[in-house]
């Protein structure tokens, strides 16, 4: 896991200057409300929304960005009014709860947008009970979230708007249409019943902080499609989760609630949530929890025995999560990594089409666009496919396909990277054969995601150039088109343990 965080590529340090900016945002929203006089409560409101508003939006333009995040507030106000209004009203306040947890995994299906707003509507009601805010106390933190909210929104796209100097690429969706109606829905289902569960004995062990065990349902369902996800997602909140209570009672519990020592800790962990979120789940939960023993430090309600009780609510909202996606409408681990590796697929053909089109004279061809899109889409198939390279998966046979599959992948966007920087030179020079090259690219494209066509892959790239090219572009275009190639066995397997196309 060290390895990961610390070693795990950064092009462009999109991910220092993600967590850097957030750390800045973040700081300057809670010290606006400082400067306004409003309380610790509504200051920690304040910037665990502007947290939010930083980690959760992901629109593909800045100027979708900007509208979502104008957007929140329209979404939480609301929420924020019920949780504080049903506050001693237990029964009206779980369902809610679950109703808010339901219509949130549900707005996916409108995108990112959807997708953050659902995010920010769940978790406004979680922090009101993670914080006991009640009624009478909504003016003030209306306010501390619209002054949060526009003060991060000033270091986001004012102070430090890095996405206008970067290729636009929208985070991928599952394909649209009925599939991912269903999936949606499906979701909906899984979650409410697991958020549910979690909730009823979430309260059988704690009567106070119950609201754990849902907000840990919650977040193993974020970002996952297929039950495999959902698993291992519980499995390493779970193991974040420990490793973060140990960390609490090494770091946060002598600190005994200091100021200066525990905003600190804060901004760390804020960091750490943000810049291991893209590479590792299990350090990302590592730095929520510890951020949240510094905000209960903060408040004056650490314990040790609180700690430990975080880690109890988060095993029962991990285990609701996962009887919901093994009973509940599952959905197949193997459906939801064809369909990302398909996509990644035919990503490589549009990057090779957009760069020889580039090499060609075109001035609309923009390679490094696609290569971007395909980033994004091979951090999907990973997902998609750790359950199988999960060191505790049995599937012996396939984990070590699906390992070939992730490096034959990975080789495919190396090639591509490189095609596309020696596509943007504009001393590159274009050469009939591009044409022929990027042909056969798409032909093996083709191949590999018609279902049984493995052996026609491998056959009609049996006999391909070697390396060896004087032209930068079509070294890569033939070393493209040998990984391709290679990629037939693992994906298409034998009958009986299909890695995909079954």
């Amino acid at each position: 896991m060290l390895k990961r965080m610390f070693v795990a590529p950064d092009p462009g340090r999109v991910r220092l200057r993600f967590a850097s900016r957030a750390v800045l945002g973040i700081g300057l929203a809670v010290a606006v409300c400082g400067l306004a006089g409003h309380s610790l409560m509504a200051a920690i409101i304040g910037g665990l929304a502007a947290l939010l508003a930083l980690f959760t939006v992901t629109d593909a333009t800045v100027r979708g960005q900007a509208v979502t995040t104008a957007l929140l507030p329209v979404v939480g106000f609301p929420v924020l009014a019920l949780a504080a209004g049903l506050h001693d009203v237990p029964v009206a306040r779980d369902i809610a709860f679950l109703a808010v947890m339901g219509i949130g995994v549900y707005a996916r299906r409108w995108g990112p947008r959807g997708h953050s707003l659902g995010v920010f509507a769940f978790m406004t009601f979680f922090i009101t009970q993670f914080l006991h805010a009640e009624w009478q106390q909504l003016p003030e933190l209306y306010a501390a979230v619209l002054l949060s909210l526009l003060a991060s929104s000033t270091v986001r796209f004012g102070l430090w708007c890095y996405e206008r100097r970067l290729p636009t690429a929208a985070p991928p969706v599952p394909p649209a249409g009925k599939g991912l109606a269903r999936a949606t829905t499906r979701q909906a289902v899984q979650a409410t019943l697991g958020g549910a569960f979690a909730l009823l004995l979430g309260q059988m062990v704690s009567g106070e902080r119950w609201y754990w065990a849902v907000g840990a349902t919650w977040w193993v369902f974020v970002n996952t499609t297929s039950r495999g996800e959902t698993l291992v997602r519980g499995f390493r909140r779970l193991l974040g989760t420990l490793l973060g209570i140990a960390a609490g009672f090494v770091l946060v519990v002598p600190l005994n609630g200091a100021a200066v020592p525990s905003a600190v800790l804060v901004a760390i962990s804020v960091f750490g949530i943000f810049f291991t979120a893209a590479v590792s789940y299990t350090w990302m939960m590592l730095s929520v929890t510890v951020l949240a023993s510094s905000l209960y430090g903060l408040i004056g309600v650490l314990t040790g025995d609180l700690l430990v009780l975080r880690l109890a609510e988060t095993g029962v909202g991990a285990l609701g999560a996962v009887l919901a996606v093994l009973l509940v409408l599952p959905i197949t681990t193997h459906a939801t990594t064809h369909g990302w590796i398909e996509r990644a697929l035919r990503c490589v053909h549009a990057c090779t089409a957009e760069a020889a089109a580039r090499l060609a004279g075109s001035a609309d061809a923009d390679p490094a666009h696609r290569v971007t899109e395909l980033e994004a889409l091979l951090g999907r198939v990973r997902l998609s496919v750790a359950p199988l390279v999960h060191p505790l998966c049995p599937l012996r046979a396939r984990k070590q396909r699906a390992l070939e599959v992730l490096a034959l992948l990975d080789a495919c966007a190396h090639e591509v990277r490189g095609l596309a920087s020696v596509a943007g030179d504009p001393e590159a020079s274009h050469d009939a054969r591009l044409a022929a090259a990027c042909w056969r690219v798409e032909a093996a494209v083709e191949a590999l995601t018609a279902p049984g066509a493995a052996a026609g892959v491998a056959g009609a790239h049996g006999d391909l150039p070697q390396a060896a090219v004087a032209e930068p572009a079509l070294a890569h275009l033939h070393s493209l088109e040998r990984t391709l190639a290679a990629l037939a066995a693992p994906l298409q397997g034998t009958r009986r343990t299909p890695l995909i196309g079954a």
